[in-house]
């Protein structure tokens, strides 16, 4: 699944086509993705103009005078600004098409991914209203972490995927972040002491700046939204290495399962 790096990545390639375009049209193909593309989204947005391209958490928000589209990718989702005329492929569910010729074109080979419309103030919307702060944002420092940790025995790896904790964190850039502050992925939240959170905090921040900066990750679909696949996959310290030496200190990668999902660690680097 895309996480916040890979949907900034794509947000900013959409913005500088999108801010100050009239939307012409919508062309919805198949409207049963996660859930329904909604009548009024449909509806609304012929006429407007695009105001701003925004991110929070996983989603991307695309705001209008009428209101605000939220785009979520889901499991394989991609974005691609084309000229209107281009035949759609199977995949291709979704064109939001503008005066200027070009659409902005949602391909999601799964339809896991969401559009969804608010009139009102996104930041109240049930999907984004009990997220946790942007890592990359003010209000998130090894501080926030330390209190909303204290008393949980949820395993570190799990507590950085909640969103309600942390937004856009996924198992890659959990993996990746817990291994660059020396923590394991499986010690418990709770007893980790209060400077190791400053550590983290800021390890946090280094990954998905150097994410971002590269382009997200190559995992299983994701591109960018010129359709060139991101890099930061050359780099991963762990995640999805279990057996191959350490890039620190040689040592083999173990791996774990914490819930359904994977995780990965160096035994020597990380305690």
């Amino acid at each position: 699944m895309p996480e916040l790096p890979e949907v900034e990545t794509a947000r900013r390639g959409i913005a500088p086509h999108l801010i100050g375009q009239r939307i012409a049209d919508v062309i919805v193909r198949q409207r049963h993705l996660r859930w329904p593309v909604p009548a009024a989204l449909v509806k609304a947005l012929p006429g407007q103009t695009i105001r701003a391209v925004e991110r929070r958490a996983k989603y991307i928000l695309i705001k209008t005078d009428a209101g605000t589209v939220l785009l979520h990718l889901g499991m394989s989702g991609s974005l691609r600004v084309l000229p209107c005329r281009t035949p759609p492929q199977k995949a291709d569910h979704v064109d939001i098409a503008l005066a200027n010729g070009q659409c902005l074109r949602l391909r999601d080979p799964r339809r896991f991914g969401s559009l969804l419309w608010t009139s009102a103030d996104p930041a109240r919307h049930k999907l984004l209203r009990d997220l946790g702060p942007e890592p990359l944002g003010p209000d998130f420092d090894g501080d926030y972490l330390f209190a909303a940790a204290r008393g949980r025995k949820l395993a570190a790896r799990d507590f950085l995927m909640n969103a309600r904790v942390l937004a856009g964190v996924g198992n890659i850039y959990a993996n990746e972040c817990l291994f660059l502050a020396g923590i394991r992925p499986q010690r418990a939240a709770g007893r980790i002491p209060r400077a190791r959170y400053d550590h983290l905090a800021e390890a946090i921040r280094k990954t998905l700046k150097k994410a971002i900066h590269a382009g997200g990750t190559t995992l299983r679909d994701f591109q960018n939204a010129d359709g060139r696949p991101g890099y930061f996959q050359q780099t991963l310290n762990v995640y999805g290495r279990k057996g191959e030496p350490c890039r620190m200190c040689g040592t083999p990668i173990r791996a774990l399962k914490l819930g359904q999902r994977s995780a990965f660690y160096c035994p020597h680097c990380q305690t």
